[in-house]
Formats: structure tokens, sequence, C-alpha cells
């Protein structure tokens, strides 16, 4: 079965899926934020859910061994903090920080909240145990064809994730983490190709996924001098999940252009 890492002993090693289309001695953004999200969510104590993830990618992760280290920064009666890093050599690569908040009761009152506009494929278009992504945009139809979505419009996107470690359920956190990082795609895949690669990601949820697919609906970007920000709507077949953010650095010298790409792209370009 198709997966981003693999058991070797002791150790996690990259499957295909989990190499930056970027470089292929380097890993992806979707598997650092993936082992990070499933890294700090040993840490979740019973009755709270992952309201905030924010990871850092300040330094290439590369396609080597790594260790993944995490601490308990605060543990309240409703919130609690929990850091995590990923280190090759000694060094620090990539760092997360997660909030967990505890589940209560609604407040009363009405509060304003925005008409959502969250497009489905039909029922069946991808597998449970993980299909290739599927892109939407404006009015034209779900396709797989990646060149067919290589323009400037806005951008959705529908995806159902193999594991992240074989032989291991992915959890639906693990899910939103991976996401976050594919963030980048819809906002920043534009008429000539991927030509920002992200700093930093931030993913706030409401609630944790329910089922297999997630869609990821592309809300604004913004961007000046080689600096992008890229949000997203984070949802599910029952509505919003939360919303994701991506920081971006201009990477034009290495742009991707996945119309013309032959090899098989990752959930989100790293």
């Amino acid at each position: 079965m198709v997966s981003f890492f693999v058991r070797q002993g002791d150790q996690l090693v990259a499957a295909k899926l989990a190499v930056s289309p970027w470089a292929p001695t380097k890993l992806s953004g979707t598997g650092v934020c993936g082992l990070l999200a499933r890294e700090v969510e040993a840490h979740c104590p019973d009755g709270f859910v992952p309201a905030r993830l924010t990871v850092d990618l300040y330094q290439p992760v590369a396609n080597a061994p790594f260790e993944l280290r995490s601490r308990v920064v605060r543990r309240g009666s409703r919130i609690a903090v929990v850091d995590a890093a990923m280190v090759q050599d000694g060094h620090e690569r990539a760092r997360a920080s997660v909030v967990f908040l505890a589940t209560g009761a609604e407040p009363p009152g009405q509060v304003w909240r925005a008409i959502q506009d969250l497009p489905m494929p039909p029922e069946g278009c991808v597998s449970p145990e993980g299909s290739p992504p599927l892109f939407k945009s404006v009015e034209r139809e779900w396709t797989s064809d990646f060149a067919a979505n290589q323009n400037a419009e806005r951008k959705v996107s529908w995806h159902s994730l193999p594991p992240l470690v074989a032989g291991e359920p992915i959890t639906p956190f693990q899910r939103a983490a991976i996401l976050g990082d594919a963030t980048n795609h819809v906002c920043h895949w534009g008429s000539e190709g991927a030509g920002y690669i992200n700093a930093d990601v931030t993913v706030s949820l409401s609630r944790l996924p329910i089922g297999y697919e997630l869609g990821l609906r592309a809300d604004n970007t913004i961007a000046a001098d080689g600096i992008s920000v890229g949000s997203a709507t984070l949802y599910d077949r029952t509505g919003a999940v939360g919303t994701c953010v991506v920081t971006t650095l201009s990477n034009a010298r290495r742009q991707i252009d996945f119309a013309t790409a032959t090899a098989e792209p990752t959930p989100g370009p790293r």
C-alpha cells in the first residue's frame, strides 16, 4: 500500500510521496507537517482537540535519517501546548507548536457566520485507501489532470490520503496537517506553474475532520516582492473544519510546471 513513510528497523524512511518535487534529496513539506503532527498528537489530553498547529519550515529537511523530539510546554484544565522538532545531524530542521483546547458547550446567542460555498465531487470519486488529488478551477469539472488546472483561476482540491506511516492508520489530525502544507498548491499554482515554497504552515481547527475525504478551497492570496500569504478553507463532506494559512517565498528559478512534469506530484508542492 502507498504511504508517505515506511519503517526500516527503528527508523522511518521516506517513500516516493514524501520526497520533495523541488529536489529529490529533500523531504516535502507535506510529509514533514504530517510527522510533526503525529509526534505532538501523542500528547493530546483526553477531552481536548488540536485547535492550532503551526509548523516553521526554516531549513530544508534532507531525505536522510531524522529524529523527532517533543515536549509539553503547558498542560492546564482548558489549554495544553506542545512543541516538537525534526532534527538531523544534531540540528533542528523544522519545528512545530500545537495548542490543544478542551471541548465544551457553545455559548448562548447567535453569531454571524459566512455562507460557505464548498464544492464537493460525487461520492466514490476517491478511494478510502488514498487516491491522486482532484482539482477544480472555478466552473470547470473535477479532474486529476494537472494540465487542465494550470491557470490563474481560483482553485479547489479534493483529497483522500494514504497512511502517513505504512502499517498505521492515518488520523484526522494528520490529514489536516498534511493538507495545511498543500494550501500552497491551491493558492500559489498559477498559469506558469508553482513558484513559491512554504516558510511556515498554520492550521486552525474548530473540530477534527470526519471521514477520509478532505477539500481545500483557496480563499485569498496576497503577494508583494517575492513574499506571498495564502489562505484556504479546509472542509469535509459535513462542512468547514478550519482555516489553513501559509507564508511563502518566491522560488522562481526552480518553478515547477505541473502541466509538463512527468513525475507524480505530491499533494502539495514544497
